[in-house]
């Protein structure tokens, strides 16, 4: 993966065409961003498909990105009759459906990376791992993670097939997978955390809390220091732990996703890490 993600979960507010979401990723890809992270649900399960077309207006395009994409939550949708109420659901048949819909949807014959959106409470962990034995067998699926489970979860799960990625909410504002074992877990598992909302869904930059007035107020110092944007700052927060996280982006803006790139650049110190969380905690480390 690259160290920086592109988000999909908002596409269908973005307003593209085909072409027009061609060239972003076309854009993107000038940046160093090779990682496109989708989910079979995005626009009530029409994210996928929109992918797929702008990818098939270019077909040299597959050959030089991964996909990313999600699948276990079920929606009620009228994309999705069968569906009667939310639920998660990582059952074989339907991690199975899900990524044959996902191949159909995204115009492509494999998924580089699979995860299972939430955790289901009913999982099967051997069931599960044969699946995703039997969906890499056939070259369908390269590799997989999950989403949002906790430690003794992922921990079942990877015994049984050596997972790559966990993705997580992590930010300057959203610290639990620090406290919660969580990014520690991914450290010693050699997993790539994914971090969703890395600028906590703009919190970060536009908030008016108090805690977001606190970080915001250190983000800036340091912008200055290295002369970028707070916004890098934010982002090279989160990649500074040694889990190496992707940070993944969710707007449609280049410069948004440049901001994002430049993270690269920044090499935060101890102590200017530790003055973003002390920010965002609101106290001195204990």
């Amino acid at each position: 993966m690259s160290p920086v993600a592109a988000g999909l979960w908002r596409l269908a507010q973005w307003g593209f065409s085909d072409q027009a979401l061609s060239a972003w990723i076309e854009s993107a890809l000038a940046l160093g961003i090779t990682t496109f992270d989708h989910a079979d649900i995005y626009g009530d399960y029409t994210a996928e498909a929109h992918f797929g077309r702008a990818l098939a207006l270019n077909p040299g395009l597959r050959e030089r990105l991964q996909i990313v994409t999600k699948c276990g939550i079920k929606l009620v949708s009228a994309a999705r009759p069968s569906h009667r109420i939310k639920s998660y659901d990582a059952s074989r048949a339907h991690v199975i459906a899900s990524v044959e819909q996902s191949l159909r949807a995204l115009q492509t014959d494999r998924i580089d990376c699979l995860l299972i959106h939430r955790p289901d409470v009913l999982v099967e962990p051997d069931e599960l791992a044969q699946t995703f034995d039997d969906l890499k067998a056939a070259g369908k699926v390269l590799a997989f993670g999950v989403s949002n489970h906790t430690p003794d979860v992922l921990a079942a799960i990877h015994r049984r097939h050596g997972l790559q990625a966990h993705q997580i909410e992590f930010s300057a504002l959203q610290m639990r997978a620090l406290a919660d074992g969580t990014l520690t877990q991914c450290l010693d598992l050699g997993l790539r955390p994914m971090a969703w909302s890395p600028l906590a869904g703009g919190r970060v930059m536009q908030g008016e809390d108090e805690q977001a007035r606190r970080v915001r107020g250190v983000l800036a110092g340091l912008a200055d220091h290295y002369g970028v944007s707070p916004a890098t700052i934010a982002y090279a927060w989160v990649q500074r732990h040694p889990s190496r996280p992707v940070v993944i982006t969710g707007s449609h803006r280049i410069e948004a996703l440049r901001e994002a790139v430049a993270a690269a650049q920044v090499a935060l110190t101890r102590e200017e890490w530790t003055a973003v969380w002390q920010a965002s905690m609101g106290q001195e480390l204990p």
